[in-house]
């Protein structure tokens, strides 16, 4: 891992239960760390499944008065036209693509390996599916956005992610990222992918967080996407 994730201390680990043939990375929201994911995903893990919740840097975030805290990039505001942290935004891109080529090395090839996220992390997970080389088994879009979207479809001219499983949750309260961003993210994806490989769930009442259905949307996805090698 390069540039500013030096600073961060090594992902929270959940190990398979049995030989890792396929691996998870998920990536946390703004000042929140990737213990909770872990155990999140500890209570709904697959027996061949490696789970990876690496933490972000911490830097100082103008949306919150420059205070510093745990955030992949830089967040300007919230609003659907604020201004973005387009050099950060690809820097921490490169900083996870790092981290799943750490995983290939580690012999569980990318086709193998889902990426995810929320919120800020969905965000990221997002972007840097669509940007990567590495071709993916499936990314997990929670509660999110897609960031620089002005520079899709462009930007995935080389991606290797055009055909791969996209599953995006939103809570149909969600007050923070309000399900709005949801639906212009699944519209814009729409548009340049695959419509039937893009797969869009709301869930009513759920806030900007996770409930039970969610999480075994989640699992099933996972499932699918990730079957044992026998």
């Amino acid at each position: 891992m390069c540039g500013n994730n030096m600073s961060a201390p090594l992902p929270a680990i959940v190990p398979a239960a049995r030989k890792a043939t396929a691996a998870v990375i998920f990536l946390h929201g703004l000042g929140d760390t990737g213990h909770g994911w872990a155990e999140a995903f500890a209570g709904i893990r697959t027996p061949h499944v490696k789970y990876i919740c690496p933490h972000a840097p911490l830097m100082p975030v103008t949306l919150n008065m420059k205070m510093t805290m745990p955030s992949w990039f830089d967040i300007i505001g919230l609003s659907p036209d604020a201004e973005e942290d387009e050099s950060g935004i690809k820097q921490a891109a490169e900083n996870i693509k790092s981290l799943i080529d750490q995983e290939v090395k580690n012999g569980i090839p990318a086709h193998r390996i889902i990426l995810g996220g929320f919120s800020q992390g969905g965000a990221l997970s997002l972007y840097t599916a669509l940007t990567s080389q590495q071709k993916l088994a499936g990314v997990v879009a929670l509660s999110c956005w897609l960031p620089l979207r002005g520079s899709f479809p462009q930007g995935a001219t080389g991606s290797a992610n055009k055909d791969t499983q996209i599953l995006q949750c939103h809570g149909e309260a969600d007050m923070l990222v309000p399900l709005v961003f949801g639906c212009l993210t699944v519209e814009k994806l729409k548009s340049f992918l695959n419509p039937a490989n893009v797969h869009f769930k709301t869930y009513p009442g759920m806030q900007h967080g996770s409930c039970p259905q969610e999480m075994m949307d989640i699992k099933q996805f996972i499932e699918k996407q990730l079957p044992p090698i026998s």
